[in-house]
C-alpha cells in the first residue's frame, strides 16, 4: 500500500522522506531527514549526490506547485490563485502583522465600513501584479517576461506594504516627523518595507524555497527591492549613464512600472486599492482595471494602453481625487488623525518594544529595528486605553476623547484662488493671529491638504503611452487637445485646515473663527468655516462641529 504524505513537505517524517526518495529513484542516505530539513537546500546538497540533487529539486517544486498552491476568494477579486512561495512569504509573522494594520488609518472612525486592512490589500496587488504581468507575456510579439520575471513581480506587490506603520500613513507621514524632526528626512515606508523584506526572508529561511523555484538571489532579491522602493527616476532615457538600477541591463525596464510607476503613476497598487477601498467606503469607483490589464501591451519598453482608453484613465485619476476629498483627507478624518498623532507624542517614551539583541525602543524608534518594527500594529492604541500608568493619562484621555466623539474642534479651511502652496510664514502668521484670542499659539493645529490628479499641476495623462488598433509595436503620447474639450483645466489645489484642540471651551470659538476668516479676506483667499458650535452644549457624539463625514 502506497504511504499518504501530507501536501505540504516540512511535515514530512523521517520515513516519508524515505518513501519520497525512493519514488524519485534516488539513493538512500545514512542520515534520515525530516521534510523541514529536505527543504533546506543548502544541507540538501550536502545529503545527496549533485545528480539526485538537481533531481529532487525539480520533483520538489513539481510537487509544491502541485500541492502547495492556494486559491483565496476575495471581494475585489474574486477567486485568486497564488504561487505556493507567495503563500510561504503570506505565512510570516513579518507579513501576518499587516492583519493588524488598518489600510484607511483613522478613516475607520469616519466611515465604519473601511475596516479592511494592509493585509488583504497586499495579497491583491500581488495577484494583480501577476496578472498585468501574464496578460503583458500573452501578446504578440512576446516581450520576452520569463516565469521568474512574474514570480518576481508579484513578490514585489505582496511585499510592497511590509513597512507600515501603526495606522498606515500616519506614522510615517504624521507621527514621525514630529517625534524625530532630525530623522532622515527622506524616510518613508518603503524604506521599510525593503528592510522588513531583507529580515522576512532571512529570519523565516525564505532563500531556499526562492532558490528553488529559480530565483537568483544576487539579482533578483535586488529587482524585487528595486520595484518596492524605485529609484526616482524610472525612464530608460532619464537613467542613462546612472548606476542606481544596474538590474536594468539584464530586465526590462518595464517591468518597474508595474507595481510602483514612477513614470505615470498607473500601476497595479492603486488598481487594487482605489476598488477595494470604494468597496469598503461605499463610493463608486468608475475606473475598470482589468479591462486596462486587458488592452495592456508592451512597446518601445513602456506598458502601452490603446489609444481608445485614454478617457478611462483620466475617470481613474478622478477617482484618485474623490478618494482623497472624501475619505483620506477627509476633515473629520485628518481631525481623528491629529489626535491619535498627538496621543502617540504623549505615549512615545513610555512604550517600550523588545527588539533584535533584547534591546528596548521606544514607539519613534521601532522603525529602526525590524524585529521590534514586526510588533508594532494598531494594536499599540489598545494598549494605550488599557494602560493603567500615569505617564500615559494624557494620551490615553486623548484616545478616550476619540471614542466619545469629543475631537478638536475644526475652525476653518482656506484655499488660494490659485494652485500654489501656503508658506511657513503665512502659516505661523494665521497661527499668531488666532492666538491673539487664546494666547496660547501651539494650540492651534493647521494642516496643508493638497488635492491632485496624482502628478501635482501637471495632467497625469502626459506621461502615459499608447499604441493604436493599426500599430502595436509603435507606443506613443496623446495630447489632451485630443481627447476632448470637457477635460479639467486645473489638476491641482492646495488647502489649509485649521483646528483647536482646546476641550469644551467654546466661549471663545466665534471669536476664533472670526479672525480666521478675517485673515482669509485680508490675504485675498477663500475661507470656510467650520459648524457654529452650540453655546450651552458640550461637543461630542454625532452633533455640532464633531459630527461625522458630511
Amino acid at each position: 500500500m502506497k504511504m499518504v504524505r501530507s501536501a505540504d513537505i516540512k511535515y514530512w517524517t523521517e520515513e516519508e522522506v524515505c518513501q519520497f526518495l525512493k519514488d524519485e529513484k534516488c539513493e538512500q542516505t545514512e542520515k534520515k531527514i525530516t521534510g523541514d530539513q529536505l527543504l533546506d537546500l543548502k544541507k540538501l546538497k550536502e545529503t545527496v549526490t549533485d545528480g539526485d540533487y538537481k533531481k529532487l529539486c525539480k520533483a520538489i517544486k513539481n510537487h509544491m506547485e502541485t500541492y502547495c498552491s492556494k486559491v483565496i476568494n476575495d471581494p475585489i477579486h474574486g477567486h485568486m490563485e497564488l504561487h505556493p512561495l507567495l503563500v510561504k512569504i503570506i505565512d510570516t509573522p513579518q507579513f501576518q502583522r499587516l492583519r493588524n494594520i488598518k489600510q484607511l488609518g483613522g478613516a475607520y472612525f469616519v466611515y465604519p465600513g473601511a475596516s479592511h486592512n494592509r493585509f488583504e490589500h497586499s495579497i491583491g496587488v500581488g495577484y494583480l501584479a501577476g496578472e498585468l504581468a501574464k496578460a503583458l507575456k500573452s501578446k504578440k510579439p512576446e516581450p520576452n517576461i520569463t516565469d521568474t520575471d512574474i514570480l518576481c513581480v508579484q513578490i514585489a506587490g505582496l511585499c510592497h506594504d511590509l513597512g507600515h506603520g501603526p495606522f498606515s500613513h500616519l506614522y510615517d507621514q504624521m507621527f514621525i516627523p514630529r517625534a524625530v524632526p532630525k530623522a532622515d528626512p527622506k524616510w518613508k515606508h518603503e524604506n521599510a518595507s525593503v528592510q522588513m523584506f531583507d529580515h522576512m526572508v532571512e529570519t523565516n529561511n525564505l532563500q531556499s524555497s526562492m532558490e528553488l523555484y529559480g530565483l537568483n538571489l544576487q539579482t533578483d532579491l535586488k529587482f524585487i527591492k528595486e520595484m518596492i522602493d524605485p529609484p526616482k527616476k524610472t525612464d530608460p532615457e532619464q537613467r542613462k549613464d546612472e548606476g542606481s538600477q544596474k538590474t536594468d541591463q539584464e530586465r526590462r525596464s518595464f517591468l518597474y512600472e508595474i507595481v510602483s510607476n514612477q513614470i505615470n503613476g498607473i500601476d497595479v497598487d492603486k488598481f487594487d486599492y482605489f476598488a477595494r477601498d470604494c468597496h469598503h467606503l461605499g463610493i463608486k469607483n468608475n475606473f475598470d482595471h482589468m479591462r486596462f490589464i486587458k488592452f495592456a501591451r508592451v512597446c518601445e519598453n513602456h506598458i502601452c494602453s490603446r489609444d481608445k482608453e485614454v478617457v478611462n484613465l483620466y475617470d481613474m485619476f478622478a477617482t484618485r481625487h474623490a478618494l482623497h476629498r472624501r475619505a483620506y483627507q477627509h476633515k473629520v478624518n485628518k481631525n481623528i488623525e491629529l489626535m491619535i498623532t498627538d496621543a502617540f507624542l504623549k505615549a512615545d517614551k513610555h512604550i517600550q518594544i523588545e527588539g533584535s539583541g533584547g534591546k528596548m525602543f521606544s514607539l519613534s524608534q521601532a522603525k529602526d529595528d525590524m524585529e521590534a518594527y514586526t510588533k508594532l500594529t494598531d494594536q499599540v492604541m489598545e494598549q494605550i486605553l488599557h494602560s493603567s500608568s500615569p505617564e500615559m493619562e494624557g494620551a490615553r484621555s486623548l484616545l478616550q476623547r476619540i471614542l466619545t466623539r469629543d475631537l478638536y474642534f475644526f475652525v476653518g479651511e482656506a484655499k488660494k484662488k490659485d494652485a500654489s502652496e501656503f508658506t511657513e510664514e503665512e502659516i505661523e502668521g494665521l497661527k499668531q493671529k488666532l492666538a491673539e484670542h487664546t494666547a496660547e499659539k501651539d494650540n492651534f493645529e493647521v494642516v496643508q491638504s493638497k488635492f491632485d490628479y496624482g502628478n501635482g499641476q501637471k495632467d497625469p495623462i502626459e506621461n502615459a503611452f499608447f499604441y493604436n488598433k493599426g500599430d502595436h509595436s509603435r507606443g506613443y503620447k496623446i495630447s489632451r487637445n485630443q481627447v476632448s474639450m470637457y477635460l479639467p483645466s486645473v489638476f491641482s489645489e492646495n488647502f489649509i485646515r485649521v483646528y483647536w484642540k482646546n476641550k469644551k471651551d467654546q466661549r471663545r470659538y466665534h471669536k476664533i473663527q472670526k479672525a480666521f476668516h478675517d485673515w482669509c479676506k485680508n490675504k485675498g483667499f477663500i475661507a470656510t468655516v467650520g459648524e457654529r458650535a452650540q453655546p450651552e452644549q458640550a461637543s461630542g457624539g454625532a452633533s455640532g462641529n464633531n459630527a461625522g463625514p458630511n
